[in-house]
């Protein structure tokens, strides 16, 4: 992966340490409600928004709205105080009024019109690679418990965010140059993955190629390979059988099950992905498409990649 690991983040040029949460529209907030439910979040209903907590953590992952179409509005990106004035400097000509009249923190435009918003906030990232593993068994020798006996399946925080936007190497540029991220690997201009210096997953926002922003998926990091297939059958369960897995893929290294939602976004339950340790000297790679995608499982819904917010 790399040679040379610096464990004290302060020494780390100022940038994004985290994904902190995003910001999206639905149609049908009590339909939104279900199927976040399902999928084991805790979704709450406050201040005209329904809000998505992991279970033990009061840390607000994404905000959700009703609106007339599904539409992702923002995202938050973690920063550190003693970054604040540099980042801000980095994105003085980018910048904008803040959404809904809040002034908490920086807010700018991406390439293709996506508003983010850089707030100095607790790093929410992850400092080291989660666990990760398979359960040691059920009882009396057997490996697998009776499906009335099985827990329910809930993500342990997001993980990242998968975004459409209309120029992968525009992206690239402002997000690494503007914001400090970096990039992990692409696959020439279809699709690229971006880390954290700070220490953080193999990516906490990817992009893949369409004529318009919008949101692809959003990953929720669970904590085993066994979570991934019985979070799918959970949400097969509640009515949401359509999506794509169970699977593995190349770059990330992640298991992966992906469930469609009612607009035709997805949230994947995503498990053992590859960390890059704060500072570590991780070559990015240009990779062809056969090898960037998937390494096993069942072959993608054919519109797996199409966008479905209206531009």
């Amino acid at each position: 992966m790399g040679q040379k690991c610096m464990t004290d983040n302060k020494l780390t040029a100022p940038a994004v340490h985290s994904l902190d949460s995003f910001s999206l529209s639905v149609p049908d907030v009590e339909e939104a409600q279900r199927y976040y439910e399902a999928f084991g979040l805790d979704v709450r209903s406050e201040s005209g928004f329904l809000t998505l907590r992991t279970f033990g953590d009061d840390h607000i992952w994404a905000y959700l709205r009703e609106g007339p179409a599904k539409k992702l509005l923002s995202i938050r990106l973690g920063i550190y105080d003693r970054d604040r004035e540099a980042l801000a400097s980095r994105i003085d000509d980018v910048r904008i009024a803040p959404a809904d009249g809040e002034v908490n923190g920086l807010w700018c435009q991406a390439p293709g019109g996506l508003p983010i918003e850089l707030a100095v906030a607790a790093k929410s990232s992850p400092d080291h690679k989660p666990p990760f593993g398979l359960p040691s068994g059920f009882a009396q020798g057997r490996g697998a418990a009776p499906r009335s006996k099985c827990n329910t399946v809930r993500p342990r925080r997001l993980a990242h965010i998968a975004l459409f936007t209309p120029d992968v190497s525009a992206a690239i540029r402002f997000y690494t140059e503007r914001l400090g991220l970096r990039l992990s690997d692409r696959s020439g201009d279809d699709v690229a993955f971006l880390h954290g210096p700070h220490g953080s997953d193999h990516h906490l926002v990817a992009f893949a190629r369409s004529p318009h922003v919008g949101l692809h998926h959003s990953s929720w990091d669970v904590a085993s390979f066994s979570d991934v297939g019985m979070g799918a059958m959970q949400m097969a369960r509640a009515g949401y059988a359509a999506g794509w897995g169970l699977g593995r893929h190349v770059l990330g290294s992640n298991y992966f099950h992906y469930v469609r939602d009612p607009w035709g976004s997805y949230a994947e339950y995503s498990a053992d992905m590859d960390f890059i340790p704060a500072d570590t000297s991780w070559v990015a790679g240009d990779h062809p498409p056969e090898d960037s995608f998937f390494q096993w499982g069942p072959p993608p819904p054919d519109d797996m990649a199409r966008n479905y917010e209206l531009p």
